[in-house]
């Protein structure tokens, strides 16, 4: 007898997901995040340089750029979650901080240091040139902070800077991850997290590092 495949739990989460975005209105999500445009059936977003587009007739998720890749879970339920919990009148105040100075973070990080702050650190331990590479390849600015700094964009909206310090002769390598105060009133304070998570994975991806310390992202 031959059993049927359970859906996994995050191919239902995705799906929950889709049905919750054809029930949005377009045109207010547009007004509240500009960064957003419509254009032959789709809602068009770029995510960490990734252009991407919502179906508006089924919610899928693609990349624009190349079709056969697919999207990681992370990076559609941040998507998915921008246009789900932006509140009205959310502005970037240029006011930058430590993921757990955020709103309601604090809980979040301690978990937030170990699965991602150290996994990062130790992913480009030795190799600051490669980070460089990879922040650069998805569109980062440099900052001239600590031996490695950028800023990018994981949304318009949502920028994100990544500061790192390689190791020496006495202390290991560091890492850390600034948001905009403003980061949760476009977002959930928990999807930061996956944020944060999708960004190292694609700078990793692009600088051609494997991911190291137990650092996985979905």
């Amino acid at each position: 007898m031959h059993m049927k495949k359970c859906p996994s739990n995050y191919a239902l989460q995705i799906d929950e997901w889709k049905q919750r975005f054809l029930q949005m209105d377009t045109a207010e999500l547009c007004r509240l995040l500009p960064e957003l445009k419509v254009e032959n059936g789709d809602l068009k977003i770029t995510h960490f340089g990734r252009r991407c587009a919502i179906c508006l007739e089924t919610g899928d998720i693609r990349d624009l750029d190349d079709p056969t890749a697919e999207l990681s879970i992370g990076e559609m339920l941040n998507i998915y979650t921008l246009l789900y919990y932006v509140k009205p009148n959310a502005a970037l105040s240029g006011d930058w901080m430590p993921f757990e100075q955020l709103k309601d973070a604090s809980v979040f990080g301690p978990a937030f240091r170990k699965g991602n702050l150290e996994p990062f650190a130790k992913m480009f331990s030795g190799r600051p040139e490669a980070l460089a590479k990879g922040c650069e390849a998805i569109g980062g600015v440099n900052l001239n902070v600590g031996d490695v700094g950028y800023e990018l964009k994981a949304f318009d909206c949502i920028p994100m800077r990544v500061i790192f310090w390689d190791a020496d002769d006495e202390f290991e390598a560091q890492a850390n991850i600034l948001f905009d105060r403003s980061a949760t009133d476009f977002i959930h304070v928990e999807s930061t997290v996956t944020i944060a998570s999708v960004g190292v994975m694609r700078i990793a991806a692009a600088a051609d590092v494997d991911p190291r310390g137990g650092f996985e992202m979905k």
